[in-house]
């Protein structure tokens, strides 16, 4: 890999958590030490039968989280890096701006959908506040910006299938469509897809949530019910710019978040351990899992290809909208047109990697020619992200 990608123009000193420093310091190492111990990491493993090792989804299913190592290769890593370099290049040069660093017409210029979302500097902008049906009832810690931080930088980057075809591609891999189908079921359904971006010494914080708002009051509520995401880190991650889980609070049903952080007495949660990858590790995080992640003080930036799946019957008839799309009631065309991405996926990574033996969707299968990725595959999947199926 050629370097690791910056946001242009920023060459600002590395920001440190000021009188609280040493207490991250001890607390990035004890959560490093507890995560490693856990049991729950380590290479993609199908057994005779070409079902995942039970060993593997029984750790997933305890902990509410896996690591699988080793899943990408330097090739592909290179690939999705300069793809998301040109979606860095291709963003508006500023929030609120339509056009690049260029002049050219931005990211998203267009587009019903959002695309670029910004955050000032190791802020946190949602913690405390309404925000997605106010599933981040706590604001997490804010370091001072640097002297020379830029106003915003960006930090996310949504509907990417669209603008990235490594990406898309990764969206297509067989062996984590095959544990999508072990968690789920085989008509699993997607969820969303976005590249999450921690610039060094300036990426924001996201405060401690539980994704879904659905369906904690169903009776039938159970530790998958809100589906997972897959992320595949592009360059690793660690205890100061990755991600932070609660082990086991995915079963723990709708878990009070505010009385966490008082029991802890900050936002350095005891049970918390931080996701450890290398570059092209993918992590698997259960949606109902207590999660978040601390201002990037660090000189270490973090990219993630994130990408997540649903068991059919959690999206289906379910009315939904107001955070990853707008409200809909996803009927089993809707579900299906959405899904639609899963062959366009499949059929764009047989086309860069013919030696793999492909995934097959049941869902879609036999209208699996529908679907070849090319360019009338671009036009009609323009915007898809209106339609993502958040629960």
């Amino acid at each position: 890999m050629k370097g690791r990608i910056k946001l242009p123009s920023i060459g600002v000193p590395v920001a440190d958590y000021g009188a609280d420093e040493a207490a991250m310091v001890a607390f990035r190492r004890r959560g490093t030490e507890r995560a490693l111990a856990l049991g729950n990491r380590g290479p993609i493993r199908f057994g005779a039968d070409g079902r995942l090792d039970p060993a593997i989804l029984d750790a997933y299913r305890q902990h509410g989280f896996y690591v699988f190592t080793g899943v990408l290769a330097q090739e592909e890593l290179d690939d999705i890096e300069r793809d998301v370099a040109d979606m860095l290049e291709r963003a508006p040069v500023e929030k609120g701006a339509r056009q690049d660093r260029y002049g050219r017409d931005a990211l998203g210029q267009g587009l019903e959908a959002r695309t670029v979302i910004w955050t000032k500097p190791l802020a946190d902008e949602v913690g405390g506040t309404r925000a997605a049906h106010g599933r981040y009832p706590v604001k997490m810690t804010e370091p001072a910006a640097p002297d020379g931080a830029p106003a915003h930088v960006v930090q996310l980057i949504l509907g990417s299938l669209q603008f990235s075809d490594a990406c898309l591609r990764l969206y297509g891999h067989p062996d984590l469509l095959r544990i999508a189908e072990a968690v789920n079921g085989e008509d699993f359904a997607p969820f969303n897809e976005a590249v999450w971006i921690k610039h060094a010494g300036l990426g924001g914080s996201v405060a401690w949530h539980q994704d879904g708002w659905t369906h904690w009051d169903d009776p039938d509520l159970d530790e998958g019910t809100h589906g997972f995401n897959f992320m595949a880190q592009l360059y690793g991650c660690n205890a100061a710019n990755g991600l932070w889980v609660v082990p086991g609070s995915h079963r723990r049903g709708r878990v009070d978040i505010r009385r966490l952080v008082e029991d802890a007495g900050s936002d350095r949660l005891p049970e918390a351990v931080p996701l450890i990858c290398d570059p092209g590790d993918v992590a698997m995080c259960n949606r109902q899992a207590v999660h978040g992640s601390y201002a990037n003080t660090s000189d270490e930036p973090r990219v993630t290809i994130n990408f997540g799946f649903h068991r059919r019957s959690s999206v289906l008839n379910v009315t939904s909208g107001g955070v990853h799309s707008a409200v809909a009631t996803y009927d089993e065309a809707y579900v299906r047109h959405r899904s639609r991405l899963i062959p366009y996926a499949i059929d764009a990574r047989r086309q860069r990697y013919p030696h793999e033996t492909s995934y097959t969707y049941q869902p879609l299968a036999a209208e699996a020619d529908r679907y070849r990725w090319g360019p009338q595959a671009r036009t009609d999947i323009r915007d898809y992200n209106l339609m993502d199926l958040g629960i």
